[in-house]
Parts: C-alpha cells; sequence; structure tokens
C-alpha cells in the first residue's frame, strides 16, 4: 500500500513496484490506510511522511497488530522531522532516484517474500512414516511448512512426544528425515508435528523446496 497525494512520485512507484511484480494499492487519507491495515493482509506499506496525518499512522504502527509489515518511508524536508519514521527499515528522500527506489524496493520485497515463505503451507497428499517410542506409523501428509506438518490417517494417534518423521516430495530424489514433536492431535486421527533440531542444511533444503513450490504454482 502506497499513502500517498503525490500523483508524479505515485507513478514512478507504481511502475517500479510493477516490475517486481508487486500489485499497489494507493491510499491518499491516512486513516483510511490505518482502517484497511486494520482489516486487511497488507505485505508492505510505503509512506509520504509529507502528506498530513501520516504523523498519527505512523504512531499508531508501533506496538499494534499490524507492525510487523515491511515500512518504506518516503520524504521530504518536512517528512525527515517525523519523530516515527526515524525507525523505518527502509527509506528514501523526494524527489525519487530510481535507481535508489529499485535498490530499496528490492530489499522491501525479499523481506515480504520471506515472511510469506515462513507461513506459507504446501498442500500435499503423501506417505508419511512416523517412528514413535518404538512404534512405527503410517500416515498421509497433507500440509508441509518451515515449522512442520500436518498429517491424517484413518485411526487416532496413539503416539506422544518426540517423533521422526520420513517422507518423500515430488521432484526430489531424496527423502526427509527429520526429527519432531507432536504439538497436537484429535481423535479423527488429525495431528501437527513441530519440527525440532533443524540442522542448517535440512533447513536450506526444506525452504528451498518450498520456494520451488510457491513460486511455480
Amino acid at each position: 500500500m502506497v499513502v500517498s497525494r503525490d500523483h508524479q512520485e505515485i507513478s514512478v512507484l507504481e511502475c517500479i513496484l510493477g516490475s517486481l511484480h508487486m500489485n499497489v494499492q494507493v491510499e491518499s487519507e491516512p486513516q483510511r490506510a490505518w482502517d484497511t491495515l486494520s482489516k486487511s493482509k497488507i505485505d508492505a506499506l510505503i509512506v509520504d511522511s509529507d502528506l498530513e496525518g501520516t504523523e498519527d499512522l505512523l504512531g499508531g504502527l508501533q506496538g499494534s497488530a499490524v507492525n510487523s509489515v515491511p515500512l518504506v518511508i518516503l520524504s521530504g524536508q518536512r517528512g525527515k522531522r517525523h519523530e516515527h519514521a526515524q525507525g523505518a527499515p527502509f527509506r528514501f528522500e523526494k524527489p525519487i532516484s530510481v535507481e535508489q527506489a529499485v535498490r530499496t524496493l528490492s530489499a522491501a520485497r525479499n523481506v515480504i517474500l520471506d515472511g510469506r515463505l515462513h507461513y506459507h503451507r504446501q498442500a500435499l497428499d503423501i506417505p508419511v512414516s512416523l517412528s514413535c517410542r518404538g512404534q512405527r506409523l503410517k500416515a498421509r501428509l497433507v500440509n508441509l511448512s518451515e515449522g512442520g506438518i500436518g498429517i491424517w490417517r484413518t485411526q487416532p494417534i496413539p503416539a506422544s512426544g518426540p517423533v521422526q518423521v520420513s517422507f518423500s516430495v515430488p521432484s526430489k530424489k531424496q527423502p526427509f528425515r527429520l526429527r519432531g514433536e507432536f504439538a497436537w492431535k484429535d481423535d479423527q486421527g488429525k495431528a501437527g508435528i513441530r519440527f525440532v533440531g533443524l540442522t542448517p542444511e535440512m533447513r536450506r533444503n526444506l525452504r528451498l523446496w518450498l520456494a520451488q513450490q510457491y513460486f511455480t504454482h
């Protein structure tokens, strides 16, 4: 979301963000922008801090439920004095330098994609083997994320505690063999398993496969 009334700067931002394959929503009223942020999922916020009312918007972001969105401050001389703009992770000055804007917005885009991948759950329907306290169980893996898996079997899962999981995903030759623990389970055979003790290589391989699925589907 771009919060600004500067049509020339908005046009430049729309062009750059379009080249980065990011959709743009423009809001000229800071209060309406806040209402949208409170009700909708916004990946990033670009605020023209010269716009009247944006100081309250920036102040409201601190400590709120929406303060995790990447924030880009677009400012002129007046905007430099905004107290809440000083800690923004990304910023550039007006008039916009295309080179600087591309560099800044590309960095913000990487933060956005990292956030999406962290919470992304890839839907699947593949076999998974479980080993827990000497018991070996077969189940179906129904979703996979960086943090764990969701599984299902026709009968309730009798095991609890630490568990070893093994499964093969499409387009990857080597199976994943990971340690986890049951985060939850119900009487219908559904359960969630949280990964524990992942090595950097395991985490990298898992993240790479998930990224490939995310960007090709």
